[in-house]
C-alpha cells in the first residue's frame, strides 16, 4: 500500500473510542510484516481488556530509543468510511489522526532504509476520551530522549498548546407546583445565577497560547413545565493557557451558594520547542502531551491536516500534506537524533 491506499485502510475501521481493537490488531500485523523486513521489534502494550497500544522500534541491542513518532488510533464518534478525490482523502479520522499514522509509518520506513537507528513509533489507545493509552505508556517509557507528537497542524510545528479543565456544575432545589412557587426552590434557577458568576470570570492571557476560553456545552434539569424543578447541571469547558489553579479556584467561588463544580478533567497547558527550519503555530486544542508527562521526551507536536475539520462530517485531509509529511518527519528525525 502506499501512504493514500495506507490512510484509507484505516479510516475503513471503526476505532470510536473505546472500540481500538480491530484497529490496534491492523496496525501490529502491518509492523510487524515491517520491522520483519527492516530489523525492527513490534509489541502489544495491554492498557486494558481489548484495548491496547502498538510500539515499533528499530535498534540495536543495549542502545536507548532517542526519537519516538507517536500518535492516537482513536476517534470520537460517529464512523463513517472513505473516500477521495484528486486533492483529499475524507472520512472519519481522516486528519485526526489517521493520515498521521500512514505519514509517521512511511517516514520511518524511509528513515530505517537510510540506516537512521534508535527510533520508535508508538501508537496509542484513548486520546479522544482520557488519554488512557499515554498515561499507560507514561509508566513504561523506553528511555527515549524526544517524542514528536502527530495531531492536525497544517504541518506547522506547534509552540505551545491549550490545556482542559472541564467541571460538571450541579444545582439542588425542591419540588413543587408551579402555581405555588414559593412552596418550592428552583435549581434551574440557581443554574443560571452560578453560570452567570462564572461567565463573569477574568480570563488568563499568555503572550504565546493568547486567552482560556469557556464553554458552556450542556444544560440539562427539570422535571415538566409546571413543576419547579428540584434538580439541574451544566457541563463547562475552559482551555487553559496556563495551569489552571486561578480558573479553578474563581469557578469553585462563583458557583458558591448555588450549587456544587465537580471536577471532571484538568490538563495544563504545555509550552513547545522550535526547530529551525520548520514552520511554526499555536494550537487551542488538547493533546496527549501532558499525559505522557515527559517520560519519553521532550516534546514535539506536528501533523497534517487541520483541526477546524476534526471532528466534523466534513473531516478530510489533502494528499498533498500527507505527502509532505512524510519528508518533515523525516527531516525533524534526523535534527533531534544529532542533538
Amino acid at each position: 500500500m502506499n501512504a493514500f491506499e495506507l490512510t484509507r485502510a484505516l479510516i475503513d475501521i471503526d476505532s470510536v473510542t473505546p472500540n481500538e481493537e480491530r484497529v490496534g490488531e491492523f496496525l501490529f500485523a502491518h509492523l510487524r510484516e515491517l520491522a520483519a523486513r527492516t530489523g525492527g521489534q513490534v509489541e502489544r502494550m495491554d492498557v486494558e481488556p481489548h484495548r491496547f497500544n502498538v510500539l515499533a522500534t528499530w535498534g540495536d541491542p543495549g542502545s536507548p530509543i532517542v526519537v519516538t513518532l507517536s500518535t492516537h488510533i482513536d476517534t470520537v464518534p460517529p464512523f463513517y468510511g472513505s473516500r477521495e478525490d484528486d486533492t483529499h482523502i475524507w472520512g472519519r479520522g481522516a486528519c485526526d489522526t489517521k493520515g498521521i499514522i500512514a505519514s509517521m509509518i512511511f517516514a520511518t520506513e524511509a528513515l530505517v532504509a537510510s540506516g537512521v537507528r534508535g527510533i520508535a513509533l508508538l501508537f496509542v489507545v484513548g486520546e479522544e476520551r482520557n488519554s488512557a493509552g499515554a498515561i499507560h505508556a507514561a509508566k513504561h517509557s523506553r528511555g527515549s530522549r524526544f517524542i514528536i507528537n502527530g495531531e492536525p497542524t497544517e504541518n506547522h510545528l506547534a509552540l505551545g498548546s491549550k490545556g482542559a479543565l472541564r467541571y460538571e456544575i450541579v444545582a439542588s432545589g425542591r419540588m413543587a407546583h408551579s402555581a405555588y412557587p414559593h412552596l418550592g426552590e428552583s435549581a434551574i434557577e440557581k443554574l443560571l445565577d452560578a453560570l452567570a458568576r462564572v461567565r463573569k470570570i477574568p480570563m488568563p492571557q499568555d503572550g504565546t497560547l493568547g486567552a482560556s476560553t469557556m464553554n458552556i456545552g450542556t444544560i440539562r434539569g427539570g422535571r415538566a413545565p409546571n413543576v419547579i424543578p428540584d434538580d439541574a447541571r451544566a457541563e463547562i469547558f475552559f482551555r487553559l493557557v496556563d495551569s489552571g489553579d486561578g480558573l479553578r479556584a474563581a469557578t469553585v467561588e462563583a458557583v458558591r451558594g448555588f450549587g456544587e463544580a465537580i471536577e471532571v478533567l484538568s490538563i495544563p497547558a504545555v509550552h513547545l520547542g522550535s526547530v529551525e527550519g520548520f514552520k511554526t503555530t499555536v494550537v487551542s486544542f488538547t493533546t496527549d502531551i501532558p499525559a505522557f508527562d515527559g517520560a519519553w521526551g521532550q516534546p514535539y507536536l506536528i501533523g497534517p491536516g487541520s483541526i477546524h475539520v476534526a471532528h466534523t462530517d466534513e473531516e478530510r485531509i489533502p494528499k498533498a500534506e500527507i505527502v509532505e509529511a512524510i519528508g518533515l518527519y523525516q527531516n525533524l528525525v534526523r535534527k533531534l537524533i544529532q542533538v
